[in-house]
């Protein structure tokens, strides 16, 4: 038998963290409670419990994008795997696409080192023009701000802010979070306002949770939408379509 700190399995027994998964979980733990459980070895605290919640939902969709469409695809070419449709939709987010949370937590964590909880606003300012001109010299991207389609401003973003606020996580981070958009906006003469991945960045940071955790639990949040888009698929096809309107698009295609 083999054990991890996770758990193991016996031939009538399935424990997880030292607690029996048919007995001691089901029934008692939610799937909040259940990342938690597995991932940290404890339950959330209650203010913990709703910020987890709003992350996951608002990961969950947006629309057409590069993950769902992936999916769509896919789908339509095994519709006898939707394990491989939730999987290519989910391949899809990396430093670009969706995973940038867990980038964008790691800079926000990185560039509040030694900032005082009660930093002013030009303390916190100069640390954001440290982060900029850090990116900048790495040729790194700077991420959590502007957005292709919320020019705007990301309408998640205030609801995320008021629950941050409400449950004890606006913090330094969210500070430096928003005054990198601001010398941003400053510096390049465009709105770059913050996004969606800043605002779960910095709350994922205000948590004190390990970056990969910003980027796992958008997976998880996303496999959600994943499926709704694939039930869609089966129901009311457009993934087709926008495949031969790219074909459509290209002269070296020839459609009948």
């Amino acid at each position: 038998m083999v054990k991890t700190e996770i758990g193991y399995t016996t031939t009538d027994t399935i424990m997880v963290r030292g607690l029996n998964l048919s007995t001691e979980i089901i029934g008692k733990f939610d799937f909040i409670d259940m990342i938690f459980f597995t991932t940290l070895g404890r339950k959330p605290e209650p203010r913990e419990k709703t910020m987890v919640n709003a992350l996951l939902v608002t990961t969950a969709d947006h629309g057409i994008t590069p993950s769902s469409l992936a999916g769509r695809l896919t789908y339509i070419g095994a519709p006898e795997a939707l394990q491989g449709a939730v999987a290519a939709g989910l391949l899809g987010a990396g430093s670009v696409f969706l995973g940038t949370m867990q980038n964008a937590a790691e800079m926000l964590i990185e560039g509040a080192k030694g900032l005082p909880g009660d930093a002013g606003d030009e303390q916190i300012r100069e640390a954001a023009r440290n982060v900029i001109r850090q990116h900048k010299e790495q040729r790194r991207a700077i991420y959590g701000v502007g957005h292709p389609i919320h020019i705007d401003g990301d309408p998640r973003v205030p609801t995320l802010r008021e629950l941050a606020r409400e449950n004890g996580y606006y913090d330094v981070h969210w500070r430096l979070m928003d005054a990198i958009a601001y010398v941003l906006t400053q510096e390049q003469k465009k709105p770059l306002p913050l996004n969606a991945v800043g605002a779960i960045a910095a709350i994922v940071a205000a948590m004190g949770l390990d970056p990969l955790i910003a980027r796992g639990l958008s997976l998880v949040g996303r496999s959600a939408g994943l499926l709704a888009h694939i039930m869609e698929e089966k129901s009311a096809p457009m993934a087709r379509e926008a495949w031969q309107l790219v074909l459509r698009d290209d002269p070296r295609n020839v459609l009948p």
